[in-house]
């Protein structure tokens, strides 16, 4: 059956519910802006309380018999050819959670890339999942981390047949991708589901010179950020399922285990006007964002001390199996400075805030909201960036490991390690010790160290230079890292 993308169930719902007058005796309680502070309301606008509204007895009838959110569902599902779909708007952390709670249970084992984002490691720590941690292929040169191979995937299926399925990340903040179909098919031979944490690639659906999306590749689950590369408003996630090798019924039912009950109709409405604007208008917005972002690497790349990673530097054997162009990802090293230092400069002096910094790069993201306005103003910044580097230097020293030393053995249970007795040590004596926090550099999100990680010399020298350089670690118990939070063994 042919759906019709020109409605958006929620968005007229909203209407619905103003054109009627309703009057509401229910949460929220500034009861359409009414109670709101007067200072609120004229900072955020009247729209946002307005659009503010109960879902289930207020945008629905008490027994949601309009089906307002489960008709959005479907017509998401359709434009992006998959079985169902479920929204949520608590964010993909929510999403990537529910989906591995539907593939394996606790103390059961689930295949993880060790490049997944700190949402997967709360849900291993969540659920007592067992993470056969599968190593990323690595850049040594660019110390730059690409999606796990399918190769490596079998051969941890090899050791571990009895893993319940496996979730790899693609695309990765820097916009690399992983051979998902390849992945898929050495899940589906054995009969186990692949879900893929897509959060970057909400766009990839809606334009053929996009890397192939999760779904058209094979993935069985896929999670979605709608306010990454879409038009959706933050925390709006989705997460779309095909085939049968995950029960549709569980996987509601684990998102509405960690849910929250009272879901913002506002960032609902967000979701389902992207996907209508996506179904009408994708490909030819998409095609102007692609147009733009290759001027934009073009430009970029003439500025003297700036590379642009493109696709012969972050695609082929050792590296991703494709590229997302959109998140323009580029090398500061030649300015001898770090990406901390140029991202905070940019931000300073010409009020442009990046996606991403790392001690050697920055990450500028474009999507289908650019423009050639836009555009310049970055390309002026990067300019003055580079013509005032000597400010920025000299740079910092960030210790970055060999592939080997970055890697940590996993001696328990994330869970065990986080949940169990601990203690703050001085960071010269945590070597030796068992993580019992995450040390996450943020963003991108991908943690360092993990619970249940034998932390070592080299991976704390890292940290440490890190942080001295600019690093954040938002989750750590000490964010300067004068101490670290370990298993207490004693």
């Amino acid at each position: 059956m042919t759906m019709d993308h020109t409605q958006a169930p929620v968005l007229e719902a909203l209407g619905d519910y103003h054109s009627r007058g309703r009057m509401g005796f229910t949460p929220p309680g500034h009861k359409q802006a009414r109670g709101a502070d007067p200072s609120v309301r004229r900072r955020l606008g009247e729209a946002v309380f307005l659009s503010d509204v109960l879902a289930c007895g207020g945008l629905d009838d008490r027994r949601t018999r309009g089906r307002v959110q489960e008709r959005a569902e479907a017509l998401m599902a359709d434009a992006v050819h998959a079985d169902h779909t479920f929204f949520t708007t608590c964010g993909s952390s929510l999403s990537v959670k529910a989906a591995m709670l539907a593939v394996a249970g606790p103390h059961e084992k689930l295949l993880v890339g060790r490049d997944a984002h700190k949402s997967v490691v709360s849900g291993l720590i969540l659920a007592g999942i067992r993470p056969v941690w599968v190593d990323p292929l690595w850049d040594a040169a660019r110390q730059l981390a690409h999606p796990p191979s399918a190769r490596a995937f079998e051969e941890a299926f090899r050791a571990h047949p009895d893993a319940k399925g496996a979730l790899v990340t693609s695309p990765t903040p820097y916009g690399s991708c992983a051979a998902t179909a390849a992945i898929a098919e050495v899940c589906h031979r054995r009969a186990r589901p692949l879900v893929v944490d897509e959060a970057w690639g909400a766009h990839l659906p809606f334009h053929p010179g996009l890397p192939a999306w999760a779904m058209d590749a094979g993935a069985d689950v896929c999670v979605t950020s709608v306010h990454k590369m879409g038009s959706g408003l933050e925390q709006g996630s989705v997460f779309h399922l095909r085939g049968r090798l995950v029960d549709a019924a569980t996987l509601r039912s684990r998102a509405d285990l960690l849910g929250t009950t009272s879901p913002s109709a506002l960032i609902l409405a967000g979701i389902d006007g992207w996907r209508r604007q996506m179904a009408l208008h994708g490909r030819e917005l998409l095609t102007d964002a692609l147009e733009l972002a290759a001027a934009v690497r073009a430009e970029i790349e003439l500025i003297e001390g700036l590379h642009v990673n493109d696709r012969a530097d972050l695609t082929g054997p050792g590296a991703g199996a494709d590229l997302d162009p959109l998140p323009v990802v580029i090398d500061v090293h030649d300015l001898d400075t770090t990406g901390y230092r140029a991202a905070d400069r940019l931000r300073e002096h010409h009020h442009i805030d990046l996606h991403l910094a790392d001690h050697r790069r920055i990450s500028a993201q474009l999507t289908h909201a650019d423009d050639d306005r836009t555009a310049a103003a970055l390309l002026t910044a990067l300019r003055d960036l580079a013509d005032r580097a000597d400010v920025l230097r000299p740079a910092p020293c960030v210790r970055v490991p060999c592939p080997a030393d970055l890697r940590l053995e996993q001696v328990c249970l994330p869970r065990e390690a986080y949940f169990g007795p601990v203690e703050d040590v001085p960071l010269e004596r945590a070597a030796g010790r068992v993580a019992a926090e995450m040390l996450t550099p943020y963003p991108p999100g991908i943690p360092v160290a993990l619970p249940g990680e034998l932390l070592t010399e080299p991976v704390l020298e890292y940290l440490r230079t890190g942080v001295e350089a600019g690093m954040h670690l938002p989750d750590a118990a000490d964010r300067a890292l004068r101490t670290v939070r370990v298993r207490d063994g004693h």
